[in-house]
């Protein structure tokens, strides 16, 4: 089997910003609520407030203006951390980011201060998220491996505190609703949560997206890196607060959400050459398209109650790795 060809540099980022357009408008229409896509127009168009109207500005577009924004910051995050390391397998949550978020929204949720405060459950994410990331650097500077093995400690100690919460949750009802926040969800979110979350995503994906220089002379290595001008230090803080910021912020709102930050690099590499800069832009769009496709699957699958974000994901993302093995058993020789 041979690679695909790479494509012109604006020919990938251009159908991707289609899928997204086409997906975005999709999941203005789709939903649980039964309303016919010309009653959703006739009641944007009219002056007055209606329910139409109000199920499309209030539930399904900041829900699809955060799913775009998410997905986007796990795509580029994903591709971000998988050029840094040169390993196709790097995703987002490697850093211990995602991990952190989810404790900070836990704890919120185990000292009930989320029924107080509706926005504690994403501010404490984004404290956990930052904290993470400031002790994975604590412990993680001197080299690649070093800030990888720092990363999965951070990371599993992380899920140790979250494993006691649940083992020590104070009723039933609390470990029920921390487990349900851990599977992801983009239900329920308003625009609030978008502008309590957008900036930190904005910030960090505006941070992740100056390293594609950088992370193409990484090919050659660290050594040859540096001899070309290139600050190794100074690369992986940039990749640290980008991914703190853009992913910690996404997973305090809505919870974990895998596969989008492994799989958008994957299906966008072989077409631009496998060139890490190029991987870029594609995969922060086809992030969000994934993103907003298994959104708009939790919402038109009917079930008793709603399929959660990271159910679907994790179905979607399952097979494309299993996919993945396979082809990769008939290119290698």
């Amino acid at each position: 089997m041979k690679p695909a060809r790479a494509l012109p540099g604006y020919v990938l980022p251009t159908v991707a910003g289609l899928l997204l357009v086409v997906a975005a408008v999709a999941s203005l229409f789709l939903g649980r609520v039964n309303l016919s896509p010309a009653d959703l127009i006739a009641g944007l168009a009219s002056p007055h407030p209606n329910l139409a109207g109000l199920v499309v500005t209030e539930l399904r577009l900041p829900r699809a203006v955060l799913a775009i924004l998410v997905g986007g910051a796990l795509g580029l995050a994903g591709a971000a951390m998988q050029g840094l390391l040169r390993n196709p397998l790097a995703d987002p949550g490697l850093l211990g980011v995602s991990n952190g978020a989810a404790l900070g929204a836990v704890i919120s949720i185990y000292f009930g201060l989320a029924h107080v405060f509706p926005l504690a459950t994403p501010l404490l994410g984004l404290a956990g998220a930052m904290g993470a990331g400031a002790l994975t650097f604590a412990f993680g500077r001197g080299s690649t491996l070093t800030l990888i093995l720092a990363g999965a400690a951070v990371s599993s100690l992380m899920s140790a505190f979250l494993a006691m919460a649940l083992n020590f949750a104070p009723s039933p009802y609390a470990a029920y609703e921390m487990s349900v926040w851990m599977l992801g969800s983009l239900a329920e979110k308003s625009w609030d949560h978008i502008l309590l979350a957008g900036p930190f995503i904005l910030i960090g994906m505006a941070a992740l997206a100056t390293l594609g220089r950088s992370i193409d002379a990484l090919t050659l290595g660290e050594a040859q890196a540096e001899s070309l001008g290139f600050r190794i230090d100074r690369l992986r803080v940039i990749a640290l607060v980008g991914v703190g910021l853009a992913v910690g912020a996404a997973t305090s709102v809505v919870g974990s959400v895998s596969f989008i930050g492994l799989a958008a690099p994957h299906l966008v590499r072989p077409f631009v050459g496998y060139q890490p800069s190029r991987t870029l832009l594609p995969s922060t769009l086809l992030g969000a398209v994934l993103l907003l496709v298994a959104d708009i699957g939790t919402r038109v699958i009917h079930t008793n109650t709603e399929l959660r974000l990271g159910v679907i994901t994790a179905l979607i993302g399952a097979p494309f790795f299993f996919w993945l093995v396979v082809r990769l058993r008939k290119v290698a020789p």
